[in-house]
Order: structure tokens, then C-alpha cells, then sequence
């Protein structure tokens, strides 16, 4: 896998890039802990301030776990240093041929904005499959994304630019698109201030709404054949909810709020189903956290995207499962 397939993948778990101008350099470590405490252990640090360098290495020698590139780089002397600072990853506002293939020579990961079809075929020509939507909002947006995705069906987007926790979740719906970038979460005043508690708490909560938590079906066990047709739509009946019985008699859904199983064949157990907006993001999420999922019981959609992921142990018996909400 390449240095940019990497950083793809890596961009597309974590979903939301905050982008930081700072002033100080600091500030880099407690910013980078406040990120990652709030859920998201990556930065993009752009090249506005004359911190940007020094910030970027304070963070690559301290903080290891961090994902950090550098934005905002528009000359050969500051990808050069950027570069030599340990930026993983570089951005760009603009599309300048010169940054990107410099960048790709050195096998650095780089992202040059693009808002137009011609800009989109110049990064294509260049090589890039993934590149930034910049001005987002200002450039026409979801439509103009959606638009976009016909015709370069093998191009990746990571819009930035007037997106924030009341939109996001619309942009990354998109199937060409694997991240948002947003400086909502890292407000400049913030900075200023040196109120960390704001920043890890802004960017908790725009992870919980990226990932969209929350608690679907519950799976119970029946005894036999039998008793799982009487005790589902005993449920159905007193939740007023329909009762529907698979044909082969294994299984029923009632309503959408419990599951009845007659077996304990591997993957049939007493679960809970953890809905959310884009189960692999979650499941990097969780594992950045310390908890491990069963590999063997991952399922896939025709496109191989996650649809569902279980997670490893029990909870008082049960086990639990992400699966992906049904959309619409």
C-alpha cells in the first residue's frame, strides 16, 4: 500500500480533520491532547502562522499517536519544511503542480484543493485519486459534489470550508467523500485563551454526531421453533408492533426494537445491534479506545463497505454488534 493509500484509509476512519491556525507553538501539546481526548487524535496545522513548523514537530516528537499534516502550503520552502518538520500529510488551497509532484517524489501524501472539473482532471493527470473540495460551501457544495461524483467516479473528496457539526454528516453521506475538514472544533479565541476544555469538548461532540450512536434491536433467545413464533408475536401483540417470522423459522423482527433467535449457532447469541451513521468509522473509533472487535464476524455490503462488526466479550451475557442505519 502506498504512503497515499495509507493516509486515505487513515482520513477516512478518523471522518473530521480539524484544521488549526496557531500562533504558539506552545500550545501544540496540549491542543494535541485535547483532540484526541475529544476523540480525534489528528490535526491538520496550516502554514498562516510562523508556528506552524515547530508546532508540527513538537507534536511528532511528543505525541506519536497523533495524525498531523500541514495546510496551507502554497511554496516549495514551506513544503520543504514541512516535510523536514514530520508532517504525514500535506494540504494545499489551491492546485500548484509544482507542491504536488515535489510532494509525491518524496512519497508524502498531499491533498491540493480543487473546485472545478478542470482542477479535478489536473490532479487526475497528476496521479491523485483523492484531493481537497475547497471552498466548500462557497464552491456549490453537496450539489456540486454529487455532481462531481458521475463523471470522476474514481475520485475521492475532502471538503473543507464553511462545514461544521450542522452539515457535516450530509457531506460525509457522500460516497465520494472520505473526510471533512472544519476549524469549528479549534476556535480561534479558544487558543487564545488556552481553554482546552472547549476544544476536547467540541470535538467529543462532533464525533458523537458524526457517528451517530445509538441503541437499535435487541436479540433474545427462544427455545425452539415454537416458542419463537408464540413468544414473537406474544411481543408484536403487546407492543403493537408486527411480528415478522422468517420462513425458515430461525429468526423474527418485532417492529424494529427486538429480534428473536432459536438457535446458538455461531452468530446467533443474545446481542444488542449499536446502530451508526458508518460502522468502520466507529469501529476505528472503538478500537482507539482500547476495545477489539471479532474480525470473523465482520460483514460487508456489495461495494465492501462495513455493514456490520461484533464486538469482542460479553455484557452480562450479551454480546453487542455495530450495524450500519438504514439511511433515509
Amino acid at each position: 500500500m502506498t504512503a497515499q493509500k495509507w493516509m486515505d484509509a487513515r482520513l477516512r476512519e478518523m471522518g473530521l480533520v480539524p484544521v488549526v491556525k496557531i500562533d504558539n507553538a506552545g500550545d501544540a501539546l496540549p491542543l494535541a491532547d485535547a483532540l484526541s481526548a475529544g476523540g480525534l487524535p489528528c490535526a491538520e496545522i496550516t502554514f498562516r502562522t510562523d508556528a506552524a513548523a515547530d508546532a508540527i514537530r513538537s507534536i511528532r516528537e511528543n505525541r506519536p499517536g497523533m495524525l498531523v499534516g500541514a495546510g496551507t502550503v502554497l511554496t516549495m520552502e514551506q513544503l520543504d519544511r514541512a516535510i523536514d518538520a514530520g508532517a504525514q500529510f500535506i494540504v494545499s488551497p489551491g492546485l500548484n503542480p509544482k507542491i504536488v509532484e515535489a510532494a509525491l517524489a518524496k512519497d508524502m501524501p498531499v491533498y491540493p484543493g480543487c473546485a472545478t472539473p478542470t482542477e479535478v482532471e489536473a490532479a487526475m493527470e497528476l496521479g491523485l485519486t483523492t484531493v481537497k473540495f475547497f471552498p466548500a460551501e462557497a464552491a456549490g457544495g453537496i450539489p456540486m459534489l454529487s455532481s462531481l461524483a458521475a463523471p470522476y467516479q474514481s475520485i475521492r473528496f475532502m471538503p473543507t470550508g464553511g462545514i461544521d457539526k450542522s452539515n457535516m454528516n450530509k457531506y460525509l453521506a457522500l460516497p465520494n467523500v472520505i473526510a471533512c475538514g472544519g476549524s469549528f472544533m479549534v476556535k480561534s479565541d479558544w487558543l487564545k485563551a488556552g481553554d482546552w476544555d472547549a476544544v476536547r469538548t467540541e470535538t467529543e461532540a462532533a464525533v458523537k454526531t458524526m457517528l451517530g450512536l445509538e441503541m437499535g434491536h435487541f436479540a433474545i433467545m427462544a427455545k425452539d421453533k415454537e416458542d419463537l413464533t408464540t413468544s414473537s408475536t406474544a411481543l408484536g401483540e403487546m407492543l403493537c408492533l408486527p411480528a415478522n417470522i422468517n420462513p425458515d423459522g430461525r429468526g423474527a423482527m418485532v417492529g424494529g426494537a427486538f429480534e428473536v433467535l432459536n438457535s446458538r449457532e455461531e452468530g446467533l447469541y443474545p446481542h444488542a445491534a449499536l446502530l451508526t451513521n458508518d460502522p468502520a468509522r466507529a469501529k476505528a473509533w472503538f478500537e482507539r479506545r482500547g476495545y477489539s472487535f471479532r474480525e470473523e464476524t465482520c460483514q460487508y455490503d456489495e461495494k465492501g463497505n462495513l455493514k456490520v462488526a461484533y464486538f469482542e466479550g460479553e455484557w452480562c451475557g450479551i454480546r453487542m454488534h455495530l450495524l450500519k442505519k438504514v439511511q433515509g
